[in-house]
């Protein structure tokens, strides 16, 4: 390029000549290239200085900042050696920046050299400097790196400018800060400020975000496919404490996810603080990601968090833990920058005016595993888990927002990196928003009424479409059979059935002659799956396709999506999964296509065994993968496999789940002795306060180490996955006891339970404990202005009619214990807090259940209501309960419709009322009761209820005449008065 003819008329004035050190004359550059000519060309530095640029310094071409050694040779950043990448900032500006930083550092004297050092050290830059320790034997490549690294690449430039003027080096700061204004333009100190910034970036979002792509590769408005799901705030625990009588949950609680409800994320709590961190958590396709980025949005668009978050930033884990090299929280931030000018120093220096949104931070390893030290430092270059986990634990910008999507398979893991965090829960859609989201898909109104109708007969099916990405297959299922004119009811009713109707239905347009090929490259693609679900991968390069002969095929343009990441040298194109739950589908599908196979006398490699009995830290990791497992195994899908993919799947393989279930049961102790349920409970709050807090840990840790799978939810949903009630009951035959604890249950939760209590086998156990009930659904339908005032004017005279009960969150439950083929014979509700709808619906079912014989209410928040309904259900007939076990304070005058059912019931021979008050009237209804000839009452157990001497005195009575009644008390053979110890539990 040549020199402007302004530059060439006017030439800059000459420098002051300044000392050169003589072991620097001839030293060859130790960075990107040669620093040129020596002082012992004098022709060649008159020349230079003639030009206007500093002596001492090698050739450049005019005008472009181009170096040229000696000879005139072109020299560039690889002359003498690589250079090192900075914080993953490669681009053209950055490099550009650095040459010159490196250019003008390497044109200093030995002297100057050293008192830009020390000027460097005393003069911090926003109150922040380089550690003496990096700088005190720095030479100019060292500085240069260390500038670039500290302050980034153009920041860098001002500050080394600055420094060089208060070393007295003004003739390099003079044409530093010319070449700069030439080769990258104004200066930081001419760019946008903040504020003038904070509109660019908000532009640059709403562009950004304004469209979403879906599944299949079509972009559509965020505005317009986003529909609102509920989101709950979630403490951190059900209350353990149940003293009062117990209330329907408000309904309300769950809050439909609009522009109010997201502002409420960050509101004070309780106790008047306000969260720095917010957790939204759901299982998988729930929608956190389309809500976060909806979030994101929306603050964009001036809706959210105005005049509290400056700056808000989208950080996918997933894709930021599969960057290549190393990065620094501001480079992430200028990867969302419209350009590398954003002022990210003064960004950061308000970090309380910042929110980052953390998507999937589930996919972080746990701590320790993956991270040396805590990343502290925003312009500190870090890998990736490093710097997603400073942030998580608030060690890195500790007054930054965080809002966090996790899934929900292990909570656990997370909470334990997170600093104080809100917890919130994505419960996706409610029946009016399911509604919705047909008529937005269908964008026509008769195929969308069509749709949603005959999803609404399926309740199973309907149930399901809570999670938006199964409500989007089973839009886009319906959508191809209405267009085919196919019969609907082929949709089926779980997550995994629902998933592969949708493989199927996007394969079968394919011509039959092709099929053969498509099953080979599913068959690979499922390998695909199979590698990056067991290495936690969700990014695949194009080398990875071209291992498998995957790259350019149907099954790729299909199900897998393009994504270009920022590389080292390029950007890197990437190919993900249209869904992780997708992935996680096709790696389950692996395990049965592979296992097909195999030989009948084989053995099997690795396989469903590595999958199940692995390291239980991937096992947490792999549960959707093993439930989907679980529903490739039903007797309908295999059916399906073999038609659709001509794969046999092996009975070996079903035997091998079959026999890992039961080995879970056989892990876990049986059911808990009579009376040892609550043991603690009855030691008083002496012995709970005694235990340390080392005692409390451990017991933690060791609820935190165990089984994935044992007892818990997770394994019910995969058993209700088959849909096979034959081996569901053989599954559970090794399980003497299901129990469930500290759950928060949500509508399809109880369902799967249900469905699992109708084929548990004879002899079988549950015991809830600590666990909370969804809200109750009430429907509220509007009336026209005629029926409202015909229901008014005839309110009078039908006053006297009685309304049907609404049922109960419990009532799926209570209908699965009445099923013939249910074989639980045990029930055991401890510190649920059973309302009265509930306690109505518990009612019916004890009066029809087959096999139960054994019921315990612990400590359930029962009212005089609820235990009267009970008493009613208990008394009938037809019920087989023998044992009742009831643990309830403050009852007192309530228990006298428990004492009535005495001389009533026909099957009641064992009652526990231990923990319960009695009073003096109280005890001698019981002691009449006791008497009557209807009792069969043989035990009688009244252990810790404080009782007065006339109430002993009549106890002993009541056992003297009824020698067969077995009556338990402390104080009961003795004539001493009781100690007063044993009701302090209560």
């Amino acid at each position: 390029m040549e020199e402007p003819e302004a530059a060439r008329s006017s030439p800059r004035p000459r420098p002051p000549p300044r000392p050169q050190a003589p072991d620097s004359r001839d030293r060859p550059s130790q960075g990107q290239f040669p620093t040129g000519c020596s002082d012992a060309d004098p022709a060649d530095r008159g020349a230079r200085t003639r030009a206007g640029v500093p002596a001492h310094r090698g050739h450049r071409d005019s005008g472009s900042g181009v170096r040229r050694g000696r000879g005139g040779f072109r020299t560039g950043p690889r002359a003498d050696r690589p250079a090192r990448p900075l914080a993953g900032s490669v681009q053209p500006r950055a490099a550009a920046a650095r040459e010159l930083l490196l250019a003008a550092l390497e044109d200093l004297s030995q002297e100057q050299l050293k008192r830009f050092r020390h000027k460097l050290r005393d003069a911090p830059v926003d109150g922040r400097s380089i550690p003496w320790g990096r700088l005190e034997r720095a030479d100019a490549v060292d500085l240069a790196d260390q500038l670039t690294q500290f302050y980034g690449p153009e920041p860098a430039l001002d500050v080394a400018r600055k420094t060089l003027k208060r070393a007295d080096a003004r003739d390099v700061a003079a044409w530093l800060k010319e070449q700069r204004l030439q080769r990258l333009g104004p200066s930081s100190t001419a760019q946008l400020s903040v504020s003038e910034y904070k509109k660019k970036y908000r532009d640059h979002v709403l562009r950004q975000h304004a469209k979403v792509k879906e599944r299949n590769a079509r972009s559509v408005k965020i505005s317009k496919r986003f529909t609102k799901l509920l989101i709950a705030p979630e403490s951190a625990a059900p209350e353990c404490e149940a003293a009062g009588p117990a209330e329907e949950p408000e309904p309300e609680r769950a809050r439909r996810s609009d522009t109010h409800t997201f502002n409420r994320l960050f509101s004070r709590d309780e106790e008047g603080q306000r969260p720095l961190t917010v957790v939204l958590q759901g299982p998988a396709g729930i929608g956190k990601t389309m809500a976060a980025k909806k979030i994101l949005y929306d603050w964009a668009a001036g809706k959210l968090y105005q005049g509290k978050v400056d700056f808000a930033f989208f950080l996918p884990c997933a894709e930021l833990l599969e960057r290549p090299g190393a990065c620094s929280l501001a480079d992430l931030i200028l990867d969302q920058c419209p350009d590398r000018s954003a002022p990210v120093r003064q960004m950061l220096q308000k970090s309380e005016r910042l929110l980052f949104i953390l998507d999937g931070a589930d996919e972080l390893p746990a701590p320790g595993l993956a991270e040396t030290a805590t990343c502290t430092d925003p312009f500190e270059a870090a890998g990736g888990a490093r710097v997603l986990g400073g942030l998580l634990s608030k060690a890195l910008l500790p007054q930054a927002r965080l809002l966090v999507t996790t899934r929900t398979a292990d909570p656990g893991r997370l909470q334990g990196r997170l600093s104080s965090p809100q917890c919130a829960e994505v419960r996706g859609f409610s029946d009016k928003d399911k509604k919705k989201y047909f008529y937005k898909y269908f964008q026509d109104d008769w195929k969308a009424e069509r749709a949603y109708r005959f999803v609404k007969e399926n309740e199973t099916l309907f149930a399901l479409c809570f999670v938006p990405f199964v409500c989007w297959i089973v839009c886009t299922v319906l959508r191809q059979q209405l267009e085919l004119g196919q019969d609907l009811s082929r949709t089926s009713k779980t997550t995994t059935s629902v998933y592969l109707l949708f493989i199927v239905s996007v394969l079968s347009p394919e011509p039959a002659a092709d099929r053969p090929r498509l099953q080979g490259e599913l068959r690979k693609l499922c390998r695909l799956a199979r590698e990056g679900v067991l290495g936690r991968r969700a990014h695949f390069t194009e080398k990875d396709l071209e291992r498998l002969q995957l790259h350019g095929s149907k099954v790729q343009t299909l199900f897998l999506s393009k994504k270009e990441l920022p590389g080292v040298l390029q950007a890197e194109v990437s190919y993900q999964f249209i869904d992780q739950s997708f992935q996680e589908f096709f790696a389950a599908l692996s395990y049965v296509l592979e296992e097909g196979e195999v030989p009948p006398g084989a053995p099997a490699a690795g396989g469903v065994a590595e999958l199940l009995r692995g390291d239980p830290e991937l096992r947490h990791h792999l549960a959707l993968t093993t439930r989907f497992l679980f529903g490739l195994l039903s007797a309908e899908r295999t059916r399906d496999l073999e038609r659709h993919f001509g794969c046999v799947v092996s009975e070996r393989l079903k035997q091998d789940v079959l026999t890992w279930v039961q080995e879970q049961g056989q892990r876990r102790p049986g059911v808990l002795p009579e009376g040892a349920e609550d043991a603690n409970l009855l030691e008083g709050p002496e012995r709970s306060e005694s235990k340390s807090e080392e005692e409390e840990d451990e017991e933690e840790d060791e609820e935190e180490e165990g089984g994935a799978f044992d007892f818990s939810m997770a394994l019910l949903y995969c058993l209700y996955e088959t849909q096979e009630g034959a081996f569901v009951r053989q599954a559970l035959r090794g399980h003497r006891e299901l129990a469930l604890e500290r759950l928060r249950l949500s509508r399809m939760d109880l369902a799967v339970l249900s469905y699992c209590l109708r084929c548990c086998p004879a002899g079988q156990a549950l015991r809830l404990v600590n666990c909370a009930l969804p809200a109750p659904q009430k429907k509220k339908k509007k009336k026209s202005l005629v029926k409202r005032l015909q229901n008014s004017l005839s309110s009078g005279s039908s006053q006297g009619s009685t309304r049907k009960p609404q049922p109960s969150s419990l009532h799926p439950l209570c209908e699965a214990l009445t099923d013939q083929q249910c074989g639980l014979t045990s029930l055991t509700l401890s510190r649920c807090r059973l309302p009265d709808s509930a306690c109505r619906d518990l009612s019916q079912a004890l009066r029809q259940a087959p096999a139960l014989t054994e019921l315990s209410l612990l400590h359930s928040g029962l009212s005089e209501e609820g235990l009267r309904l009970l008493s009613d259900g208990l008394a009938w007939p037809r019920c087989r309960v023998q044992t009742l076990r009831l643990q309830q304070p403050g009852l007192q005058e309530a228990l006298q419709h428990l004492v009535a059912l005495l001389r009533l019931s026909p099957s009641l021979t064992t009652l526990d009322l231990s923990g319960c008050q009695l009073s003096e009237p109280m005890v001698t209804y019981l002691c009449a009761a006791l008497q009557h000839p209807g009792c069969r009452l043989q035990t009688l157990s009244l252990t810790s209820v404080e009782l007065g001497e006339q109430s002993l005195e009549e106890l002993r009575a009541v056992r003297t005449a009824k020698p067969g009644l077995v009556i338990t008390h402390p104080a009961l053979d003795s004539h001493s008065e009781p100690s007063k110890g044993y009701n302090t539990a209560f």
